[in-house]
């Protein structure tokens, strides 16, 4: 509060003054985007439950390697990995490599993924990456987020995936069910999916880290769903901080059935 009354005090500050006062306005709003609402003991306990109810989370995207991985996340912006599966089960049986897509054509893309939205700007992408990924990277998929970025339609997210993956690497990409989630809950709150990253980065013990991306967006998909929550099936119910939680009482910590990829229920 006492940043803001001294910016009522000065409500025309001088050009000359107005650098420092936004970094000081950006350093103001980074503690609160980086407090959650848990103990270090309790995000111990969180995660540890996700890792005994799944050992080993599997992202549900179907795949044959990293190239075909790239396209996949690529094209499940605004879709669910249901409907992308459906479509590029086809696509990647004649097109797996940058060379075949390419061969296969803008046109040819889109024939397959029509029934996905935006399907025409995202089969342009398509081509446009596995065009990049021959001339610019020997046809492999890079390794760095830096050089993932570069390929058109890839954005922080689909590289974050891709680098889990396909390379094994603890990353935490933020889709729509972990921002919702890292807020609902308030285990990493932010206003933007790399506000979110960031902060997931900081609390998420580092034991955890790998699978962490995976459990949790399983967690938002099955259970703290968008429309309603399903707290009477959830196992850190009586942990959750969340305001819009309906039961304390946590459900049975047993190990899922292994997961069926293809199978998925959106």
């Amino acid at each position: 509060m006492g940043d803001y009354s001294m910016d009522m005090k000065n409500p025309k500050p001088q050009s000359s003054a107005k650098p420092p006062k936004t970094a000081n306005a950006t350093a103001r709003r980074k503690p609160a985007l980086t407090k959650t609402a848990y103990t270090k003991a309790e995000l111990e306990e969180i995660f540890r439950r996700f890792s005994i109810q799944r050992p080993e989370p599997k992202g549900e995207l179907e795949h044959t390697n990293p190239f075909t991985l790239v396209v996949a996340v690529a094209l499940s912006a605004q879709a669910t990995d249901v409907g992308v599966n459906k479509a590029t089960r086809a696509l990647f049986k004649i097109a797996d490599t940058p060379e075949k897509m390419l061969a296969l054509g803008e046109e040819g893309v889109a024939q397959h993924i029509k029934t996905i939205g935006l399907y025409r700007n995202k089969a342009k992408n398509v081509i446009a990456l596995s065009r990049k990924l021959i001339e610019d990277f020997g046809s492999e998929v890079p390794k760095t987020r830096d050089e993932l970025v570069t390929l058109p339609g890839v954005g922080r997210k689909t590289a974050n995936v891709v680098l889990s993956m396909a390379f094994g690497q603890a990353t935490m990409a933020v889709d729509t069910h972990i921002l919702r989630i890292a807020n609902r809950i308030r285990l990493a709150p932010g206003k933007t999916p790399d506000e979110v990253e960031a902060n997931l980065l900081r609390v998420i013990p580092e034991q955890y880290l790998f699978h962490a991306h995976h459990w949790l967006i399983l967690h938002g998909r099955y259970t703290c769903k968008a429309r309603r929550p399903e707290c009477e099936h959830c196992i850190i119910a009586d942990l959750c901080r969340s305001p819009e939680k309906t039961c304390d009482i946590p459900a049975p910590l047993v190990e899922l059935p292994p997961q069926v990829i293809g199978q998925a229920v959106e």
